[in-house]
């Protein structure tokens, strides 16, 4: 059973380096092509940046909103690539004498992620030429990085998991089809998605393959664990929520009274929730993964602890 259980797992990794190096991508020639963004038009859909909820916003200061949501959006990946990385290189340790069409898929896994962050860093330069002064994107990519990494591989693969479902997720969903985007915006997340979809597959078998190797115990602390990165991870929403609020605050032009003061940062920090947690916990694929690993009491554990974000 589980030679066989290995020998699906090699053709899935066979297929995902066939298909890495099919959509594989230059950030310059493919997808910059020296242009840059058009500020006259939105970055994020109202489907994940929830602007919806804000109608006292003019259309130009929803615009304002979209593009201020987006360079974020963009920051965040870049952030999280920066722990992404590293762990799937650490993993394809246990590949090095082993299954090597395993290894160079990670390695390729690795090598995409490396990329990643090298186009977030392009974008967010875009993005702070055209915006106004002031923008500040408050978390440390190492710190944050060194906290992830020194939790057990079970629970940094499920969060990792949960991260390139829900890529996948908002470009399907919310992305692809909408002609009110900046055109270079839209390139920049189909390319990323294209490479994200290799990896999501790449995730659950280590995460399925770290899951084998548990006892009871310890698959009940990484229950524990994960849900400890996910109170992190809001930690930080928290944080730059509360920023991008006094950045669009500062530079939207007209004075807003409290309660569309409050309005505001409500609605970025619930975006915010949605764009990073919530829509990857309520991913079918992450529930059916989830779902086959925990038990109904540790399942339980974690919607206790994700009800008051999901609130």
């Amino acid at each position: 059973m589980q030679q066989t259980l290995q020998a699906a797992d090699s053709k899935r990794y066979s297929r995902a380096i066939e298909i890495s190096k099919r959509v594989r991508f230059d950030i310059e020639r493919d997808v910059i092509r020296g242009r840059k963004f058009d500020f006259a038009k939105k970055f994020l859909p109202d489907g994940l940046s929830k602007l919806d909820r804000l109608d006292f916003l003019s259309a130009k200061e929803r615009r304002l909103a979209s593009q201020l949501q987006g360079r974020t959006y963009a920051n965040m990946f870049g952030l999280v690539e920066r722990f992404i990385g590293p762990k799937i290189l650490e993993v394809s340790r246990d590949h090095w004498l082993g299954d090597q069409t395993a290894f160079e898929a990670l390695v390729r896994f690795t090598d995409e992620e490396l990329k990643h962050q090298e186009m977030f860093r392009r974008i967010e330069a875009l993005c702070a030429e055209g915006m106004p002064a002031g923008y500040a994107f408050l978390p440390q990519p190492n710190d944050v990085a060194g906290v992830v990494l020194g939790k057990p591989t079970w629970s940094v693969l499920a969060l990792i998991c949960h991260i390139e479902l829900f890529v996948l997720a908002h470009y399907r969903q919310a992305i692809e089809n909408d002609a009110q985007l900046s055109e270079l915006w839209t390139d920049v997340f189909t390319f990323h998605a294209r490479e994200e979809a290799q990896h999501a597959i790449m995730d659950e078998i280590e995460w399925r393959r770290a899951d084998a190797t548990l006892s009871a115990a310890q698959r009940d602390q990484g229950v524990d664990e994960l849900i400890a990165l996910v109170a992190a991870v809001d930690g930080i929403l928290q944080m730059q929520s509360q920023a991008d609020t006094d950045y669009f605050l500062r530079v939207a032009g007209r004075t807003f009274n409290r309660a569309q003061v409050e309005a505001i940062g409500a609605t970025f920090l619930y975006a915010y929730r949605w764009q990073y947690i919530i829509s990857g916990v309520q991913d079918e694929r992450f529930q059916k993964i989830l779902g086959e690993l925990v038990d109904a009491q540790q399942m339980a554990r974690i919607g206790t602890a994700l009800a008051p974000i999901l609130g």
